[in-house]
Parts: C-alpha cells; sequence; structure tokens
C-alpha cells in the first residue's frame, strides 16, 4: 500500500484540473473525478499512481465517496459558467451554475468531511476573479463564486484542524475560458491569459506550505507585460 498522501481532483480532465492532477502527481497518488471517463483514462496512462473517479458531482452520493476513508486533498476545479446580463438569464441559468458551482461542492465536501478528517487535510477551491467582483454580463456565475468563498470561509472557521484555501485565478487559457470569450463575443489572446500551470502551481505552494502554516486565500493575475 501506498505510504503517499492521496489527492482528490475534479474537473480533472481538462484545464485547471487536469494540470492540477499532474502538478500534483510527483508527491500524491491522485483520484481523477469528471463525468469523461474516457478522458480520465487517457489521463490516468498518463498518470501512474493516479485512478479515473466517474461520477455526476451534482448527484454524487455516499456510495460514490465508499472506500475514501483518508483523504489529504481535495481540489475543487470543476465548473461552469453561463454568462448573461440578469435581464436575460431565466431562472433554470442560475440554478445550473448554483448547483455545478456551490451546492456540489458543498456536498461532496460534506460526504469526504470523515476522510479529510482523518487526515486533518485540505481543501482547495478554484474560485474566480468573478468571486472577488462581478462585472455587467457576469451575474449569475458571479454570484456562485462568491457563494463559494462564503462557503469556503464558514467551512475554515467551521473545520479548524483542516486547511481550506481559495484560489482566485484571472483569465486562464482553457477550453472554458475558450466559451466564455465566445459568449462575450470577443477575441480569444491565450497570450494574455494565466497557463493552466500557473494556477497549479499556486495550489501546490499552498497544499506544500509548512505545518505551521495555513494560506487562506490567493491570487492570481495574468502579467500585464510581456513574458520574460
Amino acid at each position: 500500500m501506498s505510504q503517499r498522501p492521496t489527492a482528490l481532483v475534479t474537473g480533472a480532465s481538462r484545464g485547471v484540473g487536469a494540470a492540477v492532477a499532474h502538478a500534483l502527481a510527483p508527491t500524491h497518488d491522485l483520484l481523477l473525478g469528471g463525468r469523461d471517463a474516457e478522458a480520465l483514462a487517457k489521463m490516468c496512462a498518463d498518470l501512474p499512481d493516479a485512478r479515473p473517479w466517474p461520477v455526476e458531482l451534482t448527484a454524487v452520493t455516499e456510495a460514490d465517496v465508499a472506500g475514501i476513508d483518508r483523504l489529504d486533498v481535495l481540489v475543487h476545479s470543476a465548473g461552469v459558467a453561463t454568462l448573461g446580463r440578469i435581464a436575460e438569464s431565466p431562472a433554470e441559468v442560475w440554478r445550473r451554475t448554483m448547483e455545478v458551482n456551490v451546492i456540489a461542492v458543498a456536498e461532496l465536501t460534506r460526504l469526504l468531511l470523515p476522510a479529510l478528517r482523518a487526515a486533518y487535510g485540505q481543501v482547495v477551491l478554484i474560485n474566480s476573479g468573478a468571486g472577488q467582483r462581478a462585472n455587467p454580463g457576469w451575474g449569475s456565475y458571479a454570484a456562485s463564486k462568491f457563494a463559494l468563498r462564503a462557503f469556503a470561509d464558514a467551512f475554515r472557521l467551521e473545520e479548524p484542524d483542516l486547511r481550506v484555501t481559495t484560489v482566485y485565478p484571472g483569465r486562464v487559457d482553457t477550453d472554458m475560458q475558450r466559451g466564455v470569450r465566445a459568449q462575450e463575443s470577443g477575441i480569444y489572446e491565450p497570450e494574455k491569459y494565466l497557463a493552466p500551470e500557473s494556477v497549479a502551481r499556486a495550489v501546490v505552494a499552498a497544499v506544500t506550505a509548512s505545518p505551521d502554516a495555513h494560506i487562506t486565500d490567493i491570487t492570481v493575475r495574468p502579467t500585464a507585460g510581456p513574458v520574460r
């Protein structure tokens, strides 16, 4: 049996979640969460100490987490973004956004809490700049990320034996960002965005902080000028 710590990463089949999985792979055994079982299997082929954990996060149950008795790190990276002005955003958009970005996070954390407590573990939530500032057209998404921030803050106080870190990235070069820019009818400019690996390094910094250090919040923004 491996003596390495275990990390579960949601949204692990692509984007930031995949980058986090690769960044943690040298030091952690991995459970890779997501809906795309084929993509997760391909990830696991590249990461020998990883196992797929295919699940619909909005319908996760105790049966899905059965056998996870000890968990050192839980990284919530899965999320959705549907843009639109409030006047044009029906209830189903708000419900779906909250269901994926907040409620699924809260429920999975609740179900895994015994395993996290057993390991004196850490929960990392990939939030967004929209969780710090709401802009026009971003109402439902920003509301979900503000709620995610509140969840993290409350959870941190309720579970003092755990470390709880929120990461607030700016725009990241991912498929999700391509979809966002399409909704904004904007030009996709990856050179102006963060690399997923840059966000993953922030996660690793929080996870590998010395035992006496609890990194609660990390804001990561793209550099304003050219990368040197």
